[in-house]
């Protein structure tokens, strides 16, 4: 109970750093002098920090401990959002940046330490992780405003208070920065199962997570599946933060207020709170997920061609279908990493692998958009370019939706 404790206070801050900046983006160009360019630069570098960044986690973890490393992470992205609230621009980036690196640690890391100390309940601990990640990426979307209006009205205390719940957190696992986990080549067996107990892909529960690093995981390329979860992942994560970005602006620029901008984005990921809670185990029930992969991208369509053609006509009908859509892509992706890679080795190359190279791609979505609005100085070409980007998503996904899974050597 404790270490399922511990993973939701890691995963309710995996998001709020990038969550918080979409809906005071305007305020932030406003106090700053950013251009939409350099503004959609700013929204994108988290997301550029976890792909670029990623197969740093596993590495760590290796000569740290699993845990060690996600405490220290814990600890980085607090000085990252403090570091960002000092005033001048390049403080800003500098610390988005810190914050974003600390994230990439616990995205990759996360998920492994599930399939090791949970293997037994990795649905439901896959349940219980998204859904306190998506349950805190809304609560930012729609909270950062008014906060920031109480507090003042400027962009800097709407973003401060997320730093709150990392502090609890880095509190939190403080502990492990003082002793050696299993992963570290300690001896103990992990909290949560029994010394000599075993997880079912056959890895012995205590041993140390063979960690490769990035080139073993790019020989996952190899295989199709390797690429099909990879590149299901990133563009269900591009599509994902580009919303996260520019949702309010685009809403704004239909007449919605700033407050009611970010009402709408906070709903598309509280109803995402549904799909968060019952894919995952709609998809560790099933040796097949395409039909999870259908609905997912027709829902996420659905939402977007509403935006696009009559944004305030039924603005809480298209941010409802928006939200079920992308919200279920997202813990699809994450339990298509841990089905198709069977061992806990292999999911950890997967892992490493959709995440960096799948960040990576993901963040040109969002700098796309705002390029695409700074060029034209209408939302109308960047909602077709997201559109757009539906179709790869659901043909990857069919294809890693199969019932395959890796097979890597060693």
């Amino acid at each position: 109970m404790l270490l399922a404790g511990g993973v939701v206070l890691v995963a309710i801050n995996l998001r709020p750093a990038a969550a918080s900046i979409g809906p005071v983006l305007n305020r932030i160009e406003a106090g700053t002098g950013l251009s939409s360019g350099w503004a959609g630069a700013l929204a994108t570098l988290p997301v550029l920090c976890f792909g670029l960044l990623a197969p740093v986690g596993p590495v760590l973890a290796r000569r740290l401990g699993l845990r060690t490393t996600i405490a220290a992470a814990m600890c980085a992205l607090l000085a990252g959002m403090i570091i960002r609230l000092i005033p001048g621009v390049a403080f800003l980036f500098v610390g988005t940046g810190m914050a974003g690196a600390a994230i990439a640690t616990g995205n990759v890391l996360v998920p492994v330490l599930v399939r090791r100390d949970f293997a037994q309940r990795t649905g439901t601990a896959m349940a219980l992780y998204s859904t306190s990640l998506i349950a805190f990426a809304a609560l930012a979307a729609g909270v950062t405003v008014p906060v920031a209006n109480a507090l003042g009205g400027g962009w800097r205390p709407g973003l401060a208070v997320w730093a709150i719940p990392v502090a609890a957190a880095a509190l939190a696992w403080a502990p492990a920065l003082f002793r050696r986990d299993v992963s570290a080549g300690s001896p103990r067996a992990p909290a949560g199962g029994r010394a000599g107990s075993a997880p079912s892909d056959g890895t012995p529960r205590g041993a140390a997570i063979p960690v490769r690093g990035p080139r073993a995981a790019l020989t996952l390329l190899r295989q199709p599946l390797g690429w099909q979860v990879t590149l299901f992942f990133a563009l269900q994560s591009g599509g994902f933060y580009a919303t996260l970005a520019w949702l309010p602006s685009i809403f704004r620029s239909h007449g919605a207020s700033e407050a009611h901008a970010g009402l709408l984005l906070s709903l598309t990921m509280v109803v995402g709170l549904i799909t968060a809670v019952t894919v995952p185990g709609l998809a560790g029930r099933g040796r097949d997920q395409r039909r999870l992969v259908l609905a997912s991208c027709v829902l996420t369509a659905a939402g977007l061609l509403g935006i696009l053609l009559a944004p305030m006509s039924a603005p809480y009908v298209w941010t409802v279908l928006l939200g079920l859509g992308q919200n279920a892509s997202f813990p699809l992706a994450l339990m298509l990493i841990v089905l198709r890679g069977g061992s806990v080795a292999t999911t950890e190359r997967l892992s490493t692998l959709a995440q960096s190279v799948g960040y990576v791609l993901a963040a040109l979505a969002p700098l796309a958009v705002g390029a695409l609005h700074g060029l034209t100085h209408s939302w109308t070409p960047a909602l077709i370019l997201l559109l757009g980007l539906v179709a790869p998503q659901l043909l990857v996904g069919l294809g890693a939706g199969r019932d395959r899974q890796l097979s890597v050597p060693g």
